[in-house]
């Protein structure tokens, strides 16, 4: 265990699962540096801890709400037991509440928080856009750092919500590139002349699985051969299921829910899809980038187009519809060849080493704002 004199940071989260923010959160609990951190794990609405490759050096706090807002008092109280010197939370509606409740926590604790999806999107779970930008206005202001995953995220945050630049910080994703490619890479590669395509995604209106199934349909109807896998869970799982059946796609579509480490099935793909109306940087994209899948992607958010636009092996649709990405299917299709993988260089950014040394510089220079 690390010695008392090591600062304890409380890395936040609703709870662990199949979603990128979680896996995020996840990886910074095994990666982050033990010599210099106490590191204790918040799940807010997790009331046990399964096996999710957790480290035994970490401090799991499993609060068990049935929602991240009835979490309140349970969260006050763990912060009061354990006065970390610094909380990293990521999942807008709990940064949200961690934010309201700063004056309820001991003084001097730093608060930083990670926006993990589109402001858009964010806005519009509050069901009224308006109140719920000056209501974020005012809670990420009080934010001591907000951690975006593009600088176009950055610029969005600083226009819309009004928070101060200088507060704001671009920090990459923590990919294990290594692990990936192995995984993807296995000996014996299975190549198919049917096309298959791969989504990974919570299945939830913002993911757009909705507009891939219409696409898809019509796809189907040029490559008859053709499969459409789909990894995640959510909400609409059973809506989106009905809607393959009303589509009479049968068989050819696949839904298989959470998958833990989705690079696993990457062999044989023919090309990753991600359909999303809003979103961030999805970790499911750049473990796709990784393992060299060719990409097909709808213009989501300004960081994405700037990150995808004009790279080889990506296909990014004109607009967000379904029109729109079955013509870009169609045009990637013609294009590859069976099993055919790309470089994606730009990846590298990603790497996981990189990644966990920019989020401890992080840490580092805010712990040195605390003690001056």
């Amino acid at each position: 265990m690390p010695s008392p004199g090591h600062a304890k940071v409380l890395l936040l989260i609703p709870h662990l699962g199949g979603g990128g923010a979680e896996h995020v959160i996840a990886t910074l609990t095994r990666s982050l540096d033990t010599c210099r951190y106490e590191i204790h794990l918040g799940l807010v609405t997790q009331s046990a801890i399964a096996a999710h490759d957790i480290p035994p050096w970490v401090a799991v706090h499993a609060l068990g709400a049935n929602r991240v807002r009835y979490g309140a008092f349970k969260l006050i109280l763990l912060v009061w037991r354990l006065r970390p010197a610094l909380i990293l939370s990521s999942m807008a509606h709990l940064n949200f509440l961690v934010l309201l409740l700063r004056p309820f926590f001991p003084p001097r604790i730093r608060l930083c928080v990670r926006q993990n999806g589109a402001l858009p999107a964010t806005l519009a779970a509050l069901g009224n856009p308006l109140l719920a930008r000056r209501l974020y206005s005012a809670a990420y202001r009080s934010a001591d750092r907000v951690i975006c995953q593009t600088t176009s995220m950055a610029m969005e945050l600083e226009s819309d919500l009004v928070i101060d630049g200088t507060k704001l910080v671009v920090l990459p994703n923590p990919i294990d590139i290594h692990r990936i490619r192995a995984a993807a890479s296995p000996t014996n590669p299975r190549c198919s002349l049917s096309p298959r395509l791969l989504a990974v995604a919570r299945l939830a209106p913002e993911k757009g699985i909705d507009l891939l199934l219409e696409a898809f349909a019509g796809f189907h109807r040029r490559f008859p051969d053709a499969e459409l896998e789909i990894m995640g869970a959510g909400p609409c799982g059973i809506a989106l299921e009905k809607q393959r059946n009303f589509l009479e796609l049968g068989e050819c579509v696949r839904f298989h829910g959470n998958v833990a480490f989705p690079a696993e099935y990457f062999n044989g793909v023919s090309a990753f899809v991600l359909s999303s109306r809003h979103e961030g940087l999805p970790n499911a994209l750049l473990e796709a980038a990784a393992a060299g899948l060719p990409i097909v992607a709808l213009p989501a958010s300004e960081g994405l187009i700037t990150l995808l636009s004009g790279r080889p092996g990506v296909w990014l649709a004109e607009e967000i519809s379904a029109t729109a990405l079955e013509k870009a299917l169609c045009d990637a299709l013609k294009s590859i060849q069976p099993g055919q993988r790309f470089l994606h260089t730009w990846i590298e950014a990603f790497d996981q080493n990189k990644a966990i040394a920019a989020h401890q510089d992080l840490i580092e220079a805010v712990l040195l704002e605390r003690g001056s």
